[in-house]
């Protein structure tokens, strides 16, 4: 018997189909990957089966039991626990505090919670909101598992994290897995997804008329998948439109999001380009010495310290402007240009130091330089953003 199941859902916004028939099951003890690209109503179908979002048909089902158009706080109390997209800690309480707010006094303790990341021990009396957005995530799941859940359902569970971090959110995960905890995962890094789920559902439709075929053939970020927009007779009513939204405004408010965080992730590529160059000019020796131990190869390796400390800095400082409701778009533009800029001269820089090395892939600067290529061109191209700071200098439009 299957401890959650849906069949036929169809669920929309105002009148925008987001779900067209989607039907999974999730069995006792087993870990459920749920798949698609973006925009197939992935979260869509966990705020469904959480009572977020009421399906118009189909049927949803939670324990033997019909969820379907109860209330979510109801829907939750049953056993299903959710650790959201973007984590949704309580900032200003602190780990222990977040933790002992979904406390439900059985199996899942403080203590267990700990036992699986002891981090949180070490931060248990900071404030959320100033942990990494890898401890909010540990701390999301934490909470999640302290209402004891029957059903985890982890929506991006790795979403925005450091390596480092992603692999120990999935080594808790395994752990879970392995204690019989019953798993619904919504998460886009492949590699990690596919090992520790016993069975995949793929959502291949959202709005009709709407695809996004695959492009293949790429040289550059072979690692995402990139699809091509393809819109035929799609209609959107009149309920789709943004409240207060004038033009490109609207949905430009969610691309300047994106565009700052290229900004970090361009500077994070030209660090690691950096510290592989620093560590290759240490091991390679050349007539007797070090290559590090030259003037020109130190000079380059100061090159790249700079930009990256002055690159970091700025991103950091729009982003408190940010928090501060004082930010320009302009100086989004000036940080992801400036930023994607500096990282591929770094990238190139790094390759140029490694010599014939450089091109290897287990050297892997060849592998930044490439995607930083693109890095540079999308969300705005460098040439782009410049207009943008050009018109806000002088007043005067030259796009076109």
């Amino acid at each position: 018997m299957s401890l959650l199941e849906l069949n036929g859902v169809e669920t929309f916004y105002g009148a925008s189909q987001a779900l067209f028939g989607v039907s999974l099951d999730v069995r006792a003890g087993e870990v459920v990957a749920l798949m698609g690209r973006n925009g197939m109503g992935k979260t869509t179908t966990i705020n469904s089966i959480l009572g977020l979002a009421k399906p118009r048909s189909g049927s949803i089902s939670f324990g033997g039991r019909q969820v379907a158009g109860m209330r979510p706080h109801r829907i939750a109390r049953l056993g299903l626990g959710l650790v959201p997209e973007g984590r949704r800690c309580f900032p200003n309480l602190t780990v222990l505090e977040n933790l002992l707010a979904a406390a439900r006094g059985s199996a899942w303790t403080l203590e267990k919670v700990v036992e699986l990341f002891p981090r949180l021990g070490e931060r248990r009396d900071q404030y959320a909101g100033t942990l990494s957005g890898g401890e909010q995530q540990m701390v999301a799941i934490g909470r999640a598992l302290m209402t004891n859940p029957s059903l985890l359902i982890l929506d991006e569970a790795t979403e925005g994290l450091a390596p480092v971090i992603r692999q120990d959110i999935w080594a808790a995960i395994r752990k879970l897995k392995s204690s019989g905890q019953s798993i619904l995962i919504v998460d886009k890094t492949l590699a990690e997804l596919l090992p520790v789920a016993d069975r995949c559902f793929v959502l291949e439709k959202g709005m009709k008329g709407l695809s996004a075929p695959k492009i293949g053939g790429k040289l550059s970020l072979r690692a995402s998948i990139t699809g091509e927009v393809v819109m035929e007779d799609v209609e959107v009513g009149e309920d789709a439109l943004l409240p207060n939204a004038k033009g490109l405004g609207g949905p430009f408010g969610c691309l300047n999001r994106a565009r700052f965080g290229i900004s970090w992730g361009s500077m994070g590529a030209a660090e690691d380009c950096w510290h592989r160059a620093r560590q290759y000019g240490l091991d390679r020796k050349q007539f007797g010495k070090p290559l590090a131990g030259t003037q020109l190869y130190q000079k380059k390796l100061a090159d790249m310290q700079t930009e990256i400390a002055l690159g970091l800095q700025a991103s950091l400082r729009v982003g408190r402007l940010l928090d501060e409701g004082k930010m320009a778009p302009e100086m989004i533009s000036i940080v992801k240009r400036n930023n994607c800029g500096k990282a591929l001269d770094i990238a190139r820089q790094a390759r140029d130091m490694h010599g014939g090395n450089g091109i290897q892939i287990g050297y892997h600067v060849m592998r930044h330089a490439q995607n930083l290529e693109t890095v540079n061109t999308y969300e705005g191209t460098h040439d782009v953003h410049a207009l943008i700071l050009g018109r806000a200098q002088t007043g005067i439009q030259a796009f076109f």
